[in-house]
């Protein structure tokens, strides 16, 4: 029985080596992976246009959700929030930012509102679908309305705090549901 189980590893192994050296024959230079981070045009609160470009020298921290989240947009603005509080004067060299990913409910004003609860600095961006839309495709965010029965909906969507140099390069991507105080260490280490 072992020579068996021997033979039928060994044709196992001969039939996968096979088809990894298949797979491997036509390949070209592999390609460059995707490029995360990009350009962004959106409304803020006050009706100006923001764009990535509107903060000179600064850091920016983005993060995509919408105001009538549950959970996954409260606690990662909460983190922002604790981390901006804990880097202390550091915090001024980064601006955080919430894009929504609902521009049908999430007008400006509702921004103004929502944003306000969890730091003072913390700028919310709205605009057009096709705006949000673009805005998602250069930072590869997924988002997607699901359907909850009696024209109610929820937006599925990644939870992802996009650190920006001044030069709008991605730094860094933090999950959005840590704690405030490893992200300051992480934006400390980054930032000085």
């Amino acid at each position: 029985m072992l020579t068996g189980l021997r033979g039928a590893a060994l044709a196992i192994a001969v039939a996968l080596a096979g088809a990894q050296q298949a797979a491997h024959a036509g390949d070209a230079v592999p390609a460059d992976p995707p490029r995360i981070g990009g350009h962004f045009s959106l409304t803020a609160a006050d009706g100006t246009e923001v764009t990535d470009r509107s903060f000179p020298g600064k850091w920016l921290l983005l993060y995509f959700g919408y105001t009538f989240c549950p959970d996954a947009c409260p606690t990662a603005l909460n983190t922002i929030a604790e981390a901006l509080d804990e880097l202390g004067p550091l915090a001024g060299r980064l601006q955080p930012i919430f894009i929504t990913v609902d521009p049908q409910r999430d007008t400006a004003a509702v921004m103004a509102e929502y944003v306000k609860a969890f730091h003072p600095r913390l700028v919310g961006l709205t605009g057009s679908a096709a705006q949000i839309a673009a805005a998602a495709k250069e930072f590869h965010v997924f988002y997607q309305v699901r359907q909850l029965g009696n024209e109610d909906y929820a937006i599925d969507h990644s939870s992802y705090i996009y650190v920006i140099d001044p030069d709008g390069q991605v730094a860094e991507l933090i999950t959005g549901n840590l704690p405030g105080h490893p992200v300051a260490t992480e934006l400390r280490r980054l930032v000085q």
